[in-house]
């Protein structure tokens, strides 16, 4: 391999073969209206991902976004990695034809009126997914596939397919692989935006896949309603039912996937200021689980979210009283301090200000200082660079200084840093 990567560092490729949006060898080159040549997977990505509307070269203004294979320039590139094989150049083969909404509306329009074709329906799909061509999800979307799989969805489909996969077949639900194939066509969001105005039952039936689903599908069904309440407006952000909120906290206490941890994190970030959705959250079991959570990772993302969620919740005195319920509750947030993120010390910092302007019983105060929280707190006024946070703690120890500001709770060496 060493000798094969050191026979590529040594051959030259002609410029006209770079792509100049990646730089790299095309292979499958397009041009389009102002003559210049991309590779099709690097311009379709400028054109329908990012929303470019000017050619990257000339930053002319593209009126028609057509794409023109280049087949002259694809037969030399292809002839010179042929030449070049021995010098660890790979043979690049033909590419797929793109694929055009006609063919797409054709198989869905079969796949409804012919129930028995819904499998080679949902195995096309598939394929054109698998394919990262941005004009393929771009038709999916505008053939009507988006609206054919919601439709699967919601029926709950329980014909068996058979699938592949890297470890031989399995057989799956239509309406599982149905899940899955939507959230990865990714769609866009003016797509979702119109699902979740105008499609309560998709939402309702995606927190029901929570509740019952196998592992995989309740991972896609936490996605998909992360990328659905994104892009949903106040209203609908205010009027989440509980059980969604029960769901997200079953999906995280049950450690699904972590990808699907994070989106569950995610979307209760979101949530969670609108409303009484704080209120719905902590009576979901929120804060326990999130509790838990913070004690079980050491992934940073997880516990910025973890800890920004919890913030949230403590904004209200259910939240704080659960908080404090738990008995590693205060001991892992102040543990936290300094050892996540800049941003995770902040929202710590911020969660242990709320229980102690607004929960600081005696027997609070008495488990601050037990726990190190005290000490963690004249730390971050005597070596934190950040002067919000020095100024929160600083308030904080100065407020219950009466209670704190014992030599025989505190090091010596901290006491001495007690502000005044």
């Amino acid at each position: 391999m060493d000798s094969r990567i050191k026979k590529m560092d040594e051959i030259e490729i002609p410029t006209h073969f770079l792509c100049p949006i990646s730089l790299q060898l095309m292979r499958d080159p397009v041009t389009i209206s102002t003559g210049i040549s991309y590779d099709r997977d690097s311009i379709e990505k400028w054109l329908y991902s990012c929303k470019n509307k000017a050619c990257p070269v000339t930053k002319q203004a593209l009126h028609d976004s057509g794409l023109t294979p280049n087949h002259t320039l694809r037969r030399l590139i292809q002839t010179w990695c042929t030449l070049n094989v021995s010098h660890g150049i790979q043979i690049i083969p033909a590419p797929n034809p793109p694929i055009h909404n006609t063919q797409i509306a054709k198989l869905l329009n079969d796949a409804t009126k012919l129930p028995e074709t819904r499998f080679k329906c949902l195995a096309t799909l598939r394929s054109i997914t698998l394919e990262e061509g941005e004009r393929n999800r771009s038709c999916l979307e505008a053939s009507g596939a988006v609206e054919f799989l919601v439709s699967i969805i919601k029926r709950d489909d329980s014909t068996l397919l058979q699938a592949e996969n890297n470890k031989g077949s399995e057989f799956i639900k239509a309406s599982d692989e149905a899940l899955s194939i939507f959230y990865d066509i990714k769609v866009s969001k003016s797509c979702l935006r119109s699902i979740i105005s105008n499609d309560e039952v998709f939402v309702t039936y995606l927190v029901q896949v929570l509740e019952s689903g196998n592992h995989k599908s309740r991972a896609y069904a936490t996605m998909i309603l992360k990328d659905l309440f994104q892009v949903a407006d106040p209203t609908q952000l205010i009027n989440v039912k509980s059980e969604l909120f029960a769901q997200l906290v079953r999906a995280l206490s049950d450690d699904v996937s972590q990808q699907a941890t994070k989106a569950a994190l995610k979307l209760l970030v979101e949530l969670c200021p609108w409303g009484r959705n704080r209120i719905k959250a902590v009576e979901g079991g929120a804060v326990f689980v999130l509790i838990e959570l913070l004690l079980g990772t050491s992934e940073t993302r997880a516990s910025e979210l973890a800890l920004i969620v919890l913030g949230h919740l403590c904004g209200c005195a259910e939240g704080r009283a659960e908080l404090l319920k738990h008995g590693a509750g205060l001991a892992i947030v102040s543990k936290k301090i300094f050892r996540v993120s800049h941003g995770a010390s902040n929202m710590a910092v911020r969660i242990i200000s709320s229980i102690s302007k607004f929960s600081a019983t005696s027997r609070v105060l008495q488990e601050m200082l037990e726990v190190g929280v005290v000490r963690k707190l004249i730390l971050v006024v005597k070596v934190d660079s950040s002067s919000k946070r020095k100024e929160r703690a600083r308030e904080m120890l100065k407020l219950h200084s009466r209670v704190w500001r014992n030599p025989a709770c505190i090091p010596c060496h901290l006491l001495s840093s007690y502000p005044s």
